[in-house]
């Protein structure tokens, strides 16, 4: 029997770190909480959460050294999964309230408000699996739980992104890219559909 995953949770003030926590723990991972970066790198895998407004999450991110850290699990190819606001921090930079964010420029992208009649994109959704995912090929009708006003526009097709379509809005969901992930919807918050996308990205990163 392998020895559980070990995942760390990066505090950079705002995120849903302790239902994040509490999830990991029960598909069976070890969990820490720390904002120090010498604990986080002692880790297997790294969550990047994040909740409210992008600016302010990024500051804290930068605030405590979170972003080199970031960068340098990602330049050697170590796991890491954002999550909501963590998500959109990978992204290059994002357009909220007037307000320009450099990000983190993991992916490509700019993160902006979503040309949707009705705001927030609250609630269960479905999503359209990339065609080389390795964490939704079986998802079929399951639904996740979304809330956001900002995302990621998807423009044209990539084998890498998860898609989600609110009032005729499509866009990135999830994010599938060599060592990183990432997800719009909360999975932590996403009941039996989550648990198991979790169950299955510690199965990949082990």
């Amino acid at each position: 029997m392998s020895d559980p995953v070990r995942v760390g949770i990066i505090d950079h003030g705002s995120g849903n770190l302790h239902s994040v926590e509490r999830a990991l723990r029960k598909v069976g991972a070890t969990v820490t909480v720390s904002h120090d970066l010498a604990v986080l790198d002692d880790n297997d895998a790294l969550v990047l959460p994040g909740v409210g407004a992008l600016a302010a999450c990024m500051a804290g991110l930068r605030a405590m050294g979170g972003d080199h850290l970031v960068h340098r699990w990602v330049d050697e190819g170590r796991p890491v999964l954002g999550i909501c606001v963590g998500h959109q921090m990978l992204f290059e930079r994002g357009r909220e309230r007037g307000v320009d964010v450099e990000c983190l420029g993991v992916l490509p992208g700019v993160v902006e408000e979503l040309p949707a009649r009705r705001l927030p994109h609250m609630g269960w959704n479905t999503v359209d699996p990339a065609a080389r995912t390795r964490l939704f090929q079986h998802v079929g009708d399951e639904r996740f739980y979304f809330v956001h006003s900002y995302g990621v526009l998807v423009d044209g097709h990539d084998d890498h992104v998860t898609a989600a379509t609110h009032q005729g809005v499509t866009f990135v969901a999830a994010e599938e890219v060599g060592s990183v992930t990432s997800t719009q919807f909360h999975p932590e918050k996403s009941g039996a559909a989550g648990l198991s996308l979790l169950q299955r990205w510690l199965a990949v990163v082990s």
